[in-house]
């Protein structure tokens, strides 16, 4: 076994609303990209990355992107779903009360209305493992930069991810840490962790919405 995995931290399957991939796709293709471990991470369902997982129980993790009224978390190792539109407090308390790792995914993105930003980021800073410091879907370079900046200085986890919404997009940046095996190691390797890979093209924006039209007239997912 490697003693350095190469993992995908942040991606999505049509179980999200914006994603036109099945899971039996992106397990195919992660494997074909010789990916260690690939955390699905689904908007506000864990659905798809328990249809991933049925698939390659050694590949996937269970994760789930959630929408609170503040902006998103990130968590991973996820076992109860936690739903959309609840104060952070409470979402915070619903995934740690069942052990998943949170943090929070492009936390500093101006451009996206899901993005906790700057005074939600340092409201629960201290309250989270880990910060997304380098998200692919980020256009400008400071965003990345100044959440790595934030990590650092407050001690948390650090990953970069994907944050693919199409097959093409998958392991654009993968973060390479020790081997893990459930949320406590993940968060341990977390804190040793680097990444790789670079910024999607601002094109990749249109196939999520492409993904919401086609939903609009044929039934995607189950």
């Amino acid at each position: 076994m490697s003693t350095v995995w190469r993992v995908e931290f942040h991606c999505h399957t049509c179980y999200s609303p914006d994603c036109l991939v099945k899971p039996k796709a992106l397990v195919r293709h992660a494997r074909d990209l010789g990916l260690d471990k690939v955390l699905v991470t689904d908007h506000n369902t864990i659905r798809g990355a328990l249809a991933a997982k049925e698939i390659d129980p050694d590949l996937i993790i269970v994760g789930e992107e959630v929408l609170t009224t503040a902006g998103e978390f990130i968590a991973f190792f996820v076992r109860e779903e936690v739903p959309k539109g609840l104060p952070p407090e409470e979402a915070l308390a619903r995934l740690r009360d069942q052990g998943a790792v949170v943090a929070i995914s492009h936390p500093l993105d101006t451009m996206r209305g899901s993005a906790m930003g700057r005074e939600n980021t340092l409201r629960f800073v201290d309250k989270i493992d880990a910060l997304e410091v380098f998200n692919a879907r980020n256009h400008q370079a400071w965003m990345n930069e100044e959440a790595e900046r934030l990590a650092r200085e407050h001690n948390l986890g650090r990953f970069g991810g994907s944050d693919a919404h199409s097959l093409w997009e998958l392991g654009r940046v993968v973060t390479l840490l020790p081997p893990f095996h459930d949320a406590d190691s993940l968060r341990a390797s977390l804190r040793e962790a680097t990444y790789v890979g670079v910024t999607s093209p601002v094109w990749v924006h249109g196939t999520s919405t492409l993904s919401k039209l086609v939903k609009r007239m044929w039934k995607v997912c189950p």
